[in-house]
């Protein structure tokens, strides 16, 4: 199966080794197309994963601030999401 993530008919990140957590597809770092993709200053933390950072998606001028998040040193409890970015914020993530 594979797992696409798309915004604004684009296709962001495309895989069929995605890692589901709490709901969310985490697709492998070298599976999203670089080109949309500029780092965020944002930051959260959740209690068991660790701090989370983000991307802002650009297509075709349309921004999408925080779309997406990764975990650069997740805790030791997620560490399978090392290497991985998720998204959200309208951003559709469609099982193939």
């Amino acid at each position: 199966m594979s797992v696409r993530a798309l915004w604004n008919d684009v296709v962001l990140a495309e895989s069929a080794d995605t890692v589901v957590v709490e709901g969310n597809h985490y697709f492998p770092a070298e599976s999203i197309n670089r080109e949309y993709f500029t780092a965020s200053d944002t930051h959260s933390v959740c209690p068991w994963k660790g701090t989370a950072s983000y991307y802002t998606v650009t297509v075709d001028g349309r921004q999408n601030p925080d779309a997406a998040w990764f975990y650069p040193e997740p805790k030791s409890a997620a560490e399978q999401v090392r290497d991985r970015v998720a998204f959200w914020r309208g951003v559709d993530v469609i099982e193939n």
